[in-house]
């Protein structure tokens, strides 16, 4: 069994790979192929949680564990830290342990990716990103490795935050012109862009009402029932496609609050596989997760190790 670390999980999962092995995936989910219940939340204390995420199919399976320790900065530790057991489902024997928030980011980001080939009208060449943190931070490398995205623009509400955020991006990438906004000013004085997603765990709307007809928004940061990123307006204005359906009607928070109708709710995977009716117009795509996902990502892992 071998052991990746962070930069090893990384490197494992590169976005070329990744992208097409979600997309089998979401197929596979859709039908039935691949066996993933809900994930599982115990809380452990006031601030903290294990969150554990099985996934099972013919050829592999996975268990992700992740603990989340608010209160971690004191003790200098990660409030994420966690794994992915990755099994040979015919026999149980323990092929790898990958990096779990690596895995995590990467798919998370794959997803985006995937969502953006399925509905985007064009190749994106602009991208908006709303929030700083880890996961935009992997979605702005995604985008460039993956689609050759050169135009971003970063919205969050700390500027020296957001300053940072577009100076560490264009020393990543030095061909990409990041340009720092103030979120506030979105609602009124936003860029037309190609894509804009949310990457945070605001508890009120981030994404603009109004946007381009053109421009696919993408909601990923609110994963609870409490959070929200999109604004009613616009998820009653769109058609809205989930990576989950049975996940998003208990966590997406946007789309729970905005009291959707869940019968006109689509699955990205159902698209995919041409189970549902084709879309007539530019939809808004949200994500809160699944370990089916964690699942493509390790097939992706044991092909490129020779697991």
């Amino acid at each position: 069994m071998q052991i990746l670390d962070a930069v090893q999980t990384a490197q494992a999962l590169p976005y070329a790979k990744l992208v097409p092995a979600l997309a089998q995936a979401a197929r596979e989910f859709s039908s039935g192929a691949i066996r993933s219940p809900e994930r599982q939340v115990v809380p452990i204390d006031a601030a903290s949680v294990l969150l554990s995420m099985p996934a099972i199919s013919a050829d592999l399976s996975v268990t992700k564990l992740i603990t989340v320790h608010a209160g971690n900065a004191r003790h200098g530790l990660p409030v994420i830290q966690g794994e992915v057991v990755v099994f040979d489902t015919a026999t149980g024997r323990r092929l790898a342990i990958l990096d779990g928030p690596t895995t995590t980011a990467r798919r998370t980001a794959a997803m985006t990716l995937l969502g953006i080939q399925t509905l985007a009208p064009v190749r994106p060449k602009s991208a908006l990103l709303i929030g700083t943190g880890v996961q935009a931070a992997a979605h702005a490398d995604a985008l460039v490795e993956f689609f050759g995205v050169t135009q971003f623009w970063i919205a969050a509400r700390d500027a020296a935050k957001t300053q940072a955020f577009c100076s560490e991006l264009s020393q990543r990438h030095p061909n990409v012109v990041a340009s720092p906004l103030a979120v506030q000013a979105l609602q009124n004085d936003a860029p037309q862009t190609d894509v804009l997603i949310a990457l945070t765990t605001s508890r009120t709307a981030v994404i603009p009402a109004r946007i381009a007809p053109t421009t696919l928004a993408i909601g990923v940061g609110a994963f609870k029932p409490d959070m929200v990123e999109f604004p009613s307006e616009l998820l009653h204005t769109r058609t809205i496609v989930v990576d989950d359906l049975a996940g998003a009607r208990h966590e997406a928070g946007d789309l729970i609050q905005a009291e959707v109708d869940w019968s006109k709710v689509r699955a990205i995977g159902d698209l995919l596989a041409g189970t549902c009716e084709p879309l007539m117009t530019l939809p808004v795509f949200k994500t809160v997760g699944q370990a089916s996902w964690d699942l493509a990502a390790a097939r992706v892992a044991r092909d490129l190790l020779q697991l």
